[in-house]
């Protein structure tokens, strides 16, 4: 009889450090899970910054630039418009370089976010709205892209040099 009475509060002290230690083990699991849903978030709030390289075939530089002005920039600015990109630029380098770092123009796109910079989104179906006449349209896109000697996207972020490791 005893040893009965002595064993129920070991086996209510068992199920007590089961029960902690199981709580113990969800807290551990899901911290993580829910700080780095908060980064995401946080994150996701950032603008989301892709530079698109463009190197053309020598001397299409400025037609290149003219198709580039009359067709697709004035996407990118109705896309302003719409609130998915928050800014627009291109740059073109002063100098030379050397043929295989060579590029003509880096146009820098700064998205509202990396959500919406990756989300699908119908630019075919603007393209259509802006530019009726889909025949020329496509026509000279093609003809922008024949003119390229190559073409690369690269997303990027900025880096605070100040900040603590």
């Amino acid at each position: 009889m005893y040893k009965q009475k002595a064993l129920i509060p070991r086996r209510i002290l068992l199920i007590s450090a089961t029960r902690f230690l199981a709580a113990l083990l969800f807290i551990v699991v899901t911290s993580p899970t829910f700080s780095q849903a908060q980064s995401s978030t946080a994150a996701s709030d950032k603008p989301f910054v892709v530079e698109y390289y463009y190197k053309t075939k020598w001397g299409h530089a400025d037609e290149f630039l003219k198709l580039f002005k009359k067709n697709h920039y004035p996407v990118l600015k109705k896309e302003m418009e719409m609130g998915r990109i928050a800014k627009v630029w291109m740059d073109q380098p002063r100098y030379h370089v050397s043929e295989d770092g060579r590029w003509d123009f880096r146009v820098t796109i700064m998205f509202k976010n990396a959500t919406v910079a990756n989300e699908p989104f119908d630019e075919a179906g603007l393209q259509k709205q802006m530019y009726p006449d889909q025949d020329t349209f496509q026509r000279e896109e093609q003809r922008r892209f024949e003119i390229l000697d190559s073409h690369w996207d690269l997303p990027v972020r900025s880096m605070d040099l100040d900040a603590k490791p």
